[in-house]
């Protein structure tokens, strides 16, 4: 009677593990990959390449990089209305997609009613893989949303191989909703590089997709 029991149990216990993800059901492993930036891998297969065989460079490591793009955004009606800079931290955080940090005024200025340590500005450092995905939005999607665009202005650079674009509207990014905006406001990016000349620059940002209106470094 005890082995008759036995058998008959052996059966219900097989069946309950079953239910439950026991022994009797296999799992497989997901593995989440992550897929590499788009100008990433343009810049290691094609740029590299191409800027080591224009400037000669004996080695891959001469080659110029961007290292970070750092974004402001100046709000001087924070002086009077501190709601519009806390709508510029949200719009910033949407179009970077990383956290903001809020800059404050380092001195006072009565005559602009700006006292010191007021917060008036917001700023951005991004790098490795989320620098190149903003670039890519910026060159391919935002800059040709701007009304009558013709390209940027090659004159920006500072003589270090860095480079500063100044943009009017935040809402040339198709990230923000334009019927949400409060107040229409502009920013400034730069791209930081190795470059040691502006012309090695000029190069290297060209060859990424930024669309200068005409060459004039010589």
């Amino acid at each position: 009677m005890a082995k008759q029991k036995e058998q008959k149990e052996q059966p219900v216990e097989k069946a309950v593990k079953k239910a439950k993800g026991g022994e009797e059901k296999k799992t497989e492993k997901v593995v989440d990959e992550k897929v590499p930036a788009r100008l990433k891998e343009k810049y290691i297969k094609e740029i590299v390449p191409k800027l080591k065989e224009q400037f000669n460079y004996k080695s891959v490591m001469q080659v110029p990089k961007l290292s970070k793009i750092v974004v402001n955004m100046g709000v001087g009606q924070a002086t009077q209305d501190q709601k519009i800079l806390e709508e510029a931290v949200k719009e910033m955080d949407t179009i970077t997609g990383q956290k903001v940090s809020v800059r404050t005024a380092k001195k006072a200025i009565s005559n602009f009613k700006l006292r010191e340590g007021m917060k008036i500005g917001a700023k951005v450092t991004l790098r490795r893989e989320i620098m190149y995905e903003f670039l890519d939005r910026l060159v391919a999607i935002a800059l040709p949303r701007v009304r009558d665009f013709r390209g940027v202005s090659d004159k920006s650079f500072d003589g270090r191989g860095n480079y500063t674009l100044g943009i009017k509207e935040q809402i040339i990014f198709p990230e923000i909703n334009v019927d949400k905006v409060t107040k229409v406001l502009g920013m400034d990016i730069t791209f930081v590089t190795t470059a040691k000349t502006d012309k090695e620059a000029y190069e290297l940002l060209a060859a990424f997709g930024v669309p200068f209106r005409k060459k004039e470094i010589n």
